[in-house]
């Protein structure tokens, strides 16, 4: 199986490279396989629309302004480590 056939058929590793290409970057070859891998795969092509929104959204999260007020309610902490606490004391 030649180089193109691999990452034409190849899902696992074109997720790969759509995740490190938001965050990292990628070669020009890593970004040539991808270019192939997603002219053939609807489905691929549709984890990359999604994966961006999806890092666009919490980047937004974490970099806006309310992001140091986002904290938990001090009830709902109490309640979940006594939570945490009853079920880890079944075993």
């Amino acid at each position: 199986m030649d180089e193109i056939t691999k990452i034409a058929y190849n899902c696992r590793k074109a997720t790969l490279l759509i995740e490190r290409k938001q965050i990292l970057g990628l070669s020009a070859r890593e970004k040539l396989e991808l270019k192939i891998h997603l002219a053939g795969c609807n489905v691929c092509k549709i984890f990359e629309r999604q994966s961006i929104l999806i890092n666009r959204m919490v980047h937004g999260l974490f970099h806006s302004s309310q992001a140091n007020e986002l904290k938990l309610d001090e009830k709902y902490k109490k309640q979940l480590q006594e939570r945490i606490e009853k079920e880890l004391n079944k075993h």
